[in-house]
């Protein structure tokens, strides 16, 4: 079975709601697309706006710390993700677990081998002293800042010094890897953040808020079909190498899940793909969408040229391969955008759209942001441009 490029856009319209003019809410966008990037705090919320014409800032913010049916994981990729709490689960068994494995050991390993400020002579003493202080002090406080966790549990200002006259090379905390650590096992969550809805310094909450025992375990094996699964769902048609650098498998997991699954092969443009036997892949025509920075659309595949040309990723993409502010038209990237100033939409065209539309969706877009400036964690060439004035 062949399944076109244009075939292959009109599914992503349907499924990924990109140009549908949606009455979604935050829930349902994030059940669309198996997870939302969470790397930029703003994106979060900007990725659902995309896709609902109903749905308001006030309504991301109540998902994710009122009614808590969505939570903020270390995930895929080591990357932060949105996902529903009913599917964390999985998801951390599936991929947050490994992550954390990779974690402790690189922590452990930094500690014991780069100097230290004090001295480190008991690493494993140490962390779980470092562990059990982070745990009393959410257990008093409810929530607190990495900061104030800082000052309830003084070692975790233990700094690992310079070895190199490097610019970057230099004194830092054990916080940040600690408590990003212990997000990976599912200890502690991510939860608002202190500041406006665009502020990236959140505070820290112990899981036992959404799981009082814990998250539920799943075995890691089925976990990882279980979110093969959902992804094909969600992503399908696609080949295998998009499933293994989505879930940041490695390639024997990313074979075991898929020979779990009641698949069928398909013929695509990049190469041989597999899709869940039966699945419904009619699409739709889709409208016009601006997506943000790090969008889960953009992001989903290993291989993006049937919708994104490869002439436009320069001025796209960063230099790691983080995407920027897109503008699409009927499941295709044809522009990017940025916000200027006090919340000024602007964009540009590489080719010919309905550039009306265009201005309607980033008029729409603009009324969400009520003045607010964002800038993307990984600003691109052409999004730098924009926003500075450059690019016009």
């Amino acid at each position: 079975m062949k399944v076109t490029d244009e075939e292959r856009r009109r599914i992503l319209v349907r499924r990924h709601a990109v140009g549908l003019g949606s009455s979604l809410t935050p829930e349902e966008v994030v059940q669309r697309i198996v997870a939302l990037h969470a790397t930029d705090a703003a994106s979060v919320s900007l990725q659902v706006l995309a896709r609902s014409t109903t749905a308001t800032l006030d309504d991301v913010r109540d998902a994710l710390y009122t009614r808590r049916s969505l939570v903020r994981v270390m995930a895929m990729r080591r990357t932060l993700f949105v996902i529903d709490k009913q599917f964390m689960p999985v998801v951390q068994a599936g991929s947050s677990a490994g992550v954390a494995r990779t974690l402790r050991t690189r922590l452990a390993k930094q500690l014991s081998t780069l100097p230290t400020d004090p001295v480190i002579d008991d690493v494993p003493a140490f962390l779980d002293h470092l562990e059990s202080g982070v745990d009393a002090a959410l257990a008093a406080s409810g929530t607190a800042t990495g900061a104030e966790l800082s000052t309830a549990v003084p070692e975790l200002r233990t700094a690992f010094l310079p070895t190199t006259d490097k610019k970057y090379d230099v004194r830092r905390y054990v916080t940040s890897s600690l408590l990003t650590l212990l997000s990976a096992e599912g200890r502690i969550v991510r939860v608002e953040p202190r500041g406006n809805w665009t502020s990236r310094h959140h505070t820290w909450a112990p899981v036992s808020a959404w799981w009082p025992d814990g998250v539920p375990p799943i075995e890691e094996a089925d976990a990882r079909v279980r979110l093969a699964h959902t992804w094909l769902e969600a992503f399908g048609p696609a080949t295998p190498e998009d499933l293994q650098w989505w879930t940041g498998w490695n390639k024997g997991h990313t074979v075991r899940a898929l020979a779990a699954l009641d698949v069928e092969e398909v013929e695509l443009s990049s190469g041989a793909g597999i899709m869940l036997r039966g699945s419904d892949i009619t699409g739709a025509d889709g409208g016009v969408a601006l997506l943000p920075a790090l969008d889960p659309t953009a992001m989903g595949w290993k291989d993006r040229r049937w919708f994104l040309p490869d002439e436009y990723r320069p001025d796209l993409f960063d230099t790691f391969g983080n995407v920027g502010p897109t503008v699409w038209s009927n499941g295709r990237v044809v522009g990017g955008w940025a916000v200027r100033g006090a919340g000024e939409v602007v964009f540009r065209l590489f080719e010919k759209a309905d550039e009306e539309q265009v201005a309607a969706e980033a008029a729409r877009l603009e009324a969400h942001l009520d003045g607010a400036p964002i800038t993307p964690t990984f600003p691109t060439p052409l999004e730098k441009a924009l926003r500075t004035g450059s690019g016009n």
